[in-house]
């Protein structure tokens, strides 16, 4: 780090050099243009104008089919470059494609929000995101994607409960929903980390919050993943054993999805309203919500489903675990009657 001394020009005008060694390497010269631009710690960071040329330009990714040997790796490829937030990219490939390749490039395109087909040849595919970052706020797609999961694991017993296939296969799509959400966020968040304009205008006002909204958005994704789950396993169950469930056995599942659904809630609510007592008191919650899973795997009946459906409710209050463990680091971060900041003279 080098230190400059500020001198003053004329009567008001006050200044610093530049580092010589930086000028030579920009080939900067008397008269060239420069950009200032000040952050909130308080520095100031130094422009070219090439810099703020090629910031302007949308850049174009070119991936090369034929190199694309596994199945479903443009799949791969096509989520991959929607979370780094590409914004436009080709698929192309020396002869004409394969009809698979067609047909797996138009399944995942409608997967993701804001993406769409731009132009198409027989060798050729362009895809480009119309996603604006500034049209979305991150702490709302949250608490859409907590709504959208909860909805899942409610819709997923609750079909099991009523012997209803139909509740169930809503729960199922709802999680594609779920999808959808999450690796918007996901694209929204990187975005964010290269751009701190970007993280202003979705809201993202503490760097840590990066690390804490990835974290709780992976958690309610997997969460709705463990709701699809005992979706299917319900309609296995409904269909085919649904003379032989017991009716203590129903309502038991149900006693403990709700003491879930309801760890899960209350998690997400304490991240924003940081109350860490009740945040602290979820993680009791899981211990009960474990104690009972013991239990009562020990009386099932030998029925295919109930047990896996019991081992994804408890991975479901895992994840809800894991956010109030969130909830508790972030709630430490702000000034609060638990917690005081001191300074100490040395």
């Amino acid at each position: 780090m080098e230190i400059r001394k500020i001198q003053k020009v004329g009567t008001s005008t006050l200044s610093i050099s530049l580092p010589s060694n930086w000028v030579k390497e920009n080939n900067l010269k008397r008269g060239d243009h420069l950009y200032l631009e000040s952050d909130e710690d308080g520095s100031l960071k130094i422009f070219l104008n090439k810099s703020i040329e090629l910031q302007q330009q949308i850049p174009e990714y070119v991936y090369n089919s034929d190199l694309f040997e596994e199945p479903r790796m443009l799949q791969s490829i096509i989520v991959g470059s929607y979370i780094l937030g590409r914004d436009l990219f080709s698929i192309t490939s020396s002869k004409r494609f394969r009809s698979e390749y067609v047909n797996e490039i138009r399944g995942v395109v409608p997967k993701l929000i804001g993406l769409g087909i731009v132009e198409e040849t027989s060798k050729s595919i362009t895809i480009q995101c119309s996603v604006d970052p500034r049209k979305f706020q991150l702490d709302m797609l949250l608490r859409r994607l907590s709504v959208i999961s909860l909805t899942v694991v409610k819709e997923a017993t609750q079909a099991l409960v009523e012997s209803n296939p139909t509740l169930a296969k809503d729960a199922i799509s709802r999680e594609n929903e779920a999808d959808r959400m999450y690796l918007l966020a996901l694209r929204l968040l990187i975005s964010a980390q290269r751009k701190k304009q970007v993280a202003k205008e979705i809201g993202l006002k503490d760097q840590l919050h990066v690390l804490y909204f990835g974290l709780m958005l992976r958690y309610l994704e997997m969460i709705s993943d463990y709701g699809e789950e005992i979706a299917r396993r319900a309609i296995e169950l409904i269909q085919k054993y649904k003379d032989k469930l017991p009716n203590w056995v129903i309502e038991r599942v149900e006693k403990l999805n709700e003491l879930a659904y309801d760890l899960i809630l209350k998690s997400v609510s304490c991240f924003f309203t940081e109350d860490i007592k009740i945040a602290n008191s979820m993680l009791d919650v899981l211990s009960v919500i474990e104690f009972e899973r013991d239990k009562l795997m020990k009386e099932l009946p030998e029925i295919p489903h109930l047990r896996l459906i019991l081992w994804n409710i408890n991975r479901i209050a895992d994840n809800g675990a894991n956010i109030a463990l969130i909830a508790i680091n972030n709630s430490l971060e702000r000034k609060n009657e638990i917690c005081l900041r001191q300074f100490k003279k040395t």
